[in-house]
């Protein structure tokens, strides 16, 4: 049995580390004429891959990428009504979005009148449409149909050419072509080395496209022939996951709601089976099973509902941070003692009675039901920070991987003390020190909650928790936390059970002394200084408005194609930095890689560094209009979506940080690409590589070295 778990989660790990971009909505597109007639349709026709759907038209802003017609150019025709779907729509109730929503599974139509008001036309539209399975979402995808021509209304039967001519129409008078590209090895290949830019749209009169130039050009099959330096540590975040999710099991544990459930729990089992010490033990064992099981398909609903891309999608949005930080909140102040979740106490009844009349493994199974409704009140704080950290991880295994830490943490004493029932004699009583761990848990939330607001206030650029302000406010949390626990400040909870004039013990004393110099450790941070314990929740050091360090590395440029013109000029190589303000690994390496003064040196005299972070909401001045990978073209309306696409574009890559030197002439990569990792020697050498490669091509002068 464990081997073959064993064997399921690795395999589920190496389909989560080597997933791959993927294509499973494929549209043709056709405008339907009929002779002498003005009207006409243009039909969008998709099929879709078994797993996936597509949603259908009016959701509203509120909820999932609706499929939505949108014009670019419209002259000599006009639209008539709404864009129209057909097909067998679904309709169901999400509670995620709190809506009906419509969706179609396997095939889709969607159709949109128009009408011909010119002799000639010239049209180019597009359908944006969402796309999602039971574990992924992809980003919102446009379809686009481009028509010029004779009106049919003119009698005619006729098309335009190019040089004003008419031509008759081809047998085939509906113009269907296929959306998407040839997406072969070869035609990748060749693509990736034609350097022309044919993959990058023409910049339009209006300037509102990126300019058609080889620094966009793809290099992906260059970064993997000099092979990937970057070290893939998806398998060290499922195991880190893994690791919170035990450790938040076990502080569950010590919560007032179950830790006195655990020698009564014992004691039924062992009394059940008086006759058979082993069947007690078995079904202990099977106890504690169920509890695995049920805490484990938690992890796995959550993936089911929502999609690690959905989530990541909304990792950065305003709407989703902020009611995260609202949460997160609530369960501090409900650890604080000023209210009690609960749940309806007829369903834990309800459960319970099930569980007495049945017998065999469901009456064990609806046991532990039991003592997950009834635990409810202290364990929801916990498994919502659980879930809210694994379901952002980024990765779709992640929330199942960390409830099944959780759940094997908190079923470990009820199997371990019915195997050894002499350990009970020497286990804690209940007691005060559950009151004090729930209010210093209450503490914790506090602290993580402002995280999340971080990030809605990096990416939307409100700068209201800059990170002087985010750090005062986690000095005055750690701070209160300190002088809980030396006993100088008490709660509600702490005088109902008696313990206002009582010493506080000897641990939780040395505790509030870590609290209190963990603030004073912070206290540098509001004039600069790198507080490395914290830069993975910290705002970047850039978002300072008084900084006296200045040992600190901060990009020159946030923008691509500035960077490329100024390492031109200055004949150095460009360090690319794909980064996000809800990074957490991009702080870590900021704080501990970029600040080492050998790094430092290097970054600051030998290279053109630019960050581009993919998550910047900023409105771009006008949409532009590129071609992905598969022939379709996009609109990108944010700064953000334009970083994401030029690294998705150029290097395959989709995952934050992410380091490539690149030469600023030719826009090739001069070393392979590098990932999240805190060797301060491998990112020298990476550095290094990097610059011989460069100076080997460019045999540049010495004063540029």
């Amino acid at each position: 049995m464990k081997r073959l778990t064993l064997t399921l989660v690795m395999a589920m790990m190496a389909l989560a580390i080597h997933a791959q971009m993927m294509d499973p909505v494929h549209f043709t597109t056709e405008l339907k004429t009929h002779d002498g007639s003005a009207d006409a349709e243009i039909v969008f026709s998709a099929t879709i891959d078994p797993g996936w759907h597509i949603y259908s038209t009016g959701l509203g802003q509120a909820g999932p990428v609706e499929a939505s017609f949108n014009v670019v150019r419209m002259e000599g025709v006009e639209t008539v009504g709404r864009l129209t779907p057909k097909g067998n729509e679904i309709k169901k109730f999400d509670e995620m979005f709190g809506m009906e929503l419509k969706y179609f599974e396997r095939a889709a139509t969607f159709v949109q009148k128009v009408r011909f008001t010119k002799a000639t036309y010239d049209l180019e539209c597009y359908l944006e449409y969402g796309a999602c399975n039971d574990q992924n979402c992809l980003p919102p995808t446009q379809v686009t149909l481009k028509r010029s021509g004779m009106s049919p209304a003119a009698g005619s039967g006729a098309k335009a050419t190019p040089d004003g001519t008419a031509q008759p129409l081809a047998p085939d008078a509906t113009h269907t072509r296929p959306a998407h590209a040839d997406t072969s090895a070869d035609s990748i290949a060749d693509s990736i080395a034609d350097t022309s830019a044919d993959s990058i749209v023409a910049p339009p009169a209006d300037g509102n496209s990126l300019a058609q130039t080889d620094m966009w050009a793809p290099v992906v099959e260059e970064l993997r022939a000099a092979g990937d330096g970057s070290d893939d540590i998806a398998g060290r975040s499922l195991l880190y996951l893994l690791l919170m999710g035990f450790v938040g099991g076990l502080l569950a544990v010590c919560m007032p709601c179950i830790w006195p459930i655990i020698p009564m729990t014992v004691s039924f089992f062992l009394k059940r089976a008086k006759a058979d010490k082993r069947k007690g033990m078995r079904d202990a064992m099977a106890y504690g099973l169920s509890i695995i099981v049920i805490y484990l398909s938690l992890g796995l609903l959550v993936t089911a509902i929502f999609g690690s891309d959905t989530l990541n999608a909304m990792s950065t949005n305003a709407v989703f941070n902020i009611f995260l930080f609202v949460l997160l909140v609530v369960f501090a102040l409900s650890f604080f003692g000023w209210f009690e979740l609960t749940l309806p106490g007829s369903w834990a009844d309800s459960v319970d009675t099930k569980a007495t009349a049945t017998g065999g493994l469901l009456s064990i199974f609806l046991m532990a039901f039991t003592l997950v409704l009834v635990s409810f009140s202290c364990t929801a704080p916990i498994i919502g920070l659980l879930l809210v950290e694994t379901a952002t991880s980024g990765n779709w295994l992640a929330p199942a991987v960390g409830m099944l830490g959780f759940a094997v943490a908190l079923a470990l004493p009820f199997t371990l003390f019915a195997i050894f029932p002499s350990w009970l004699k020497q286990a804690p009583k209940s007691g005060s020190w559950m009151t004090t761990l729930k209010v210093v848990l209450g503490f914790v939330e506090l602290a993580f909650a402002l995280k999340f607001l971080s990030v809605a206030d990096l990416a939307y650029g409100w700068h209201l928790l800059d990170r002087e302000v985010f750090l005062a406010l986690w000095i005055a949390i750690f701070t209160l936390l300190g002088s809980y626990l030396c006993g100088w400040l008490k709660f509600q909870a702490d005088i109902a059970e008696g313990q206002e004039a009582k010493p506080m013990p000897v641990l939780c004393i040395m505790g509030g002394l870590a609290s209190l110099a963990f603030a004073i450790y912070m206290l540098p941070g509001l004039w600069g200084a790198p507080c490395k314990a914290v830069s993975a929740f910290a705002p970047p050091v850039s978002t300072q408005d008084f900084n006296l360090n200045d040992k600190t590395v901060e990009a020159r440029f946030l923008d691509y194609d500035e960077a490329m013109a100024a390492a031109r000029a200055e004949g150095k190589p460009v360090l690319l930095d794909f980064s996000g303000y809800g990074c957490v690994n991009c702080r870590k390496m900021e704080a501990a890689v970029w600040t080492d003064p050998r790094v430092a040196d290097k970054l600051r005299r030998q290279f053109v560094l630019v960050s581009l972070f993919v998550d910047d909401k900023t409105p771009l001045p006008q949409p532009m209009e590129v071609t992905d990978a598969q022939g379709d073209s996009r609109r990108l309306t944010t700064v953000g979506a334009k970083w994401s696409y030029l690294q998705s574009h150029k290097f395959g890559a989709n995952a934050q940080p992410f380091y490539v030197i690149i030469d600023p002439g030719t826009g090739r990569p001069l070393a392979p690409s590098r990932a999240y990792d805190e060797d301060i020697d491998a990112y020298i050498n990476f550095l290094d590589s990097g610059l011989r490669r460069y100076r080997g091509r460019t045999h540049a002068p010495a004063a540029h070295r």
